[in-house]
C-alpha cells in the first residue's frame, strides 16, 4: 500500500514520464513492492514507463547504483531505491528518489521524497497479547502488514526535496491514503515479475 502512494508521488514528479526502479531479486515479496510502485505511477500518469531493473543481490550498493545510472542515461528523473545505492545514484544527478523499508530522507536530504516504511510493532504486540492470555492460534497475521493496523505507512513526504513536489499533489496522495485506511480503495497484490519497461503495459 505504502509503494502504491510512493508511486502516485512519482508518477506525478516525473518530468521525463520515465521512472527507474532498481530491486534486488524478482521474488514475490519484492514484486508485490515494485508492481504496487508501478500502478500508483500509472493511476497518476498513464503515460509513464517505469522501468526496473534487478541486481541479483540483497546488497551490493555499487551494482544497485550502477543499475540506477543506467535508468538516468534511458531518461529515468525518478527513482525507486528497493535496494541501496540507487538514493546515491539519485542525489548525485540533482534527481528525486524514494526509500524502501525505512524512512531514508536522512540519506540525502534533498532528493528522498519518502517511501514505503515497514513496523512491526503491530504483529508483535498482537502475538505477545494472545499467547499471555492464552488464547493463541496460528492464524494468518498478513493483516498486520497493511496499512489499516499500522503495519506499513508512507514515511513523512520531505517538502523539502528540489525536484518540484507540489501541495496538490501531496493532497491527493494523502487523500488515497485515507481511502485505503478506511477500506474505500484495495491495492491490488501482483506477485509476476514486473516487466523491464511497464511501456504499452
Amino acid at each position: 500500500e505504502p509503494a502504491y502512494l510512493s508511486g502516485m508521488l512519482a508518477g506525478g514528479l516525473t518530468k521525463s514520464n520515465v521512472i527507474g526502479v532498481v530491486g534486488g531479486l524478482p521474488v514475490p515479496e519484492v514484486n508485490r513492492i515494485v508492481n504496487a510502485f508501478t500502478a500508483g505511477a500509472q493511476s497518476i500518469n498513464p503515460e509513464v514507463d517505469v522501468k526496473t531493473t534487478f541486481i541479483n543481490s540483497w546488497f551490493d550498493p555499487a551494482a544497485a547504483k550502477e543499475a540506477a545510472l543506467a535508468q538516468i542515461d534511458a531518461g529515468a528523473d525518478v527513482l525507486f531505491a528497493e535496494r541501496f545505492g540507487v538514493i546515491e545514484a539519485a542525489a548525485e544527478n540533482g534527481l528525486c528518489s524514494f526509500g524502501n523499508m525505512s524512512d531514508q530522507k536522512d540519506l540525502a536530504p534533498e532528493s528522498v521524497v519518502s517511501g514505503p516504511v515497514w513496523n512491526m510493532q503491530p504483529t508483535v504486540d498482537y502475538i505477545v497479547n494472545q499467547v499471555s492470555a492464552g488464547s493463541y492460534t496460528a492464524q494468518d497475521l498478513k493483516d498486520f502488514s497493511m496499512v489499516a493496523k499500522g503495519g506499513a505507512d508512507l514515511a513523512p513526504i520531505n517538502m523539502g526535496v528540489t525536484c518540484g513536489l507540489t501541495q496538490e499533489l501531496v493532497d491527493q496522495v494523502k487523500a488515497k491514503e485515507d481511502e485505503i485506511k478506511s477500506g474505500l480503495f484495495r491495492v491490488d497484490i501482483t506477485e509476476s515479475p514486473p516487466p523491464a519497461s511497464s511501456a504499452g503495459q
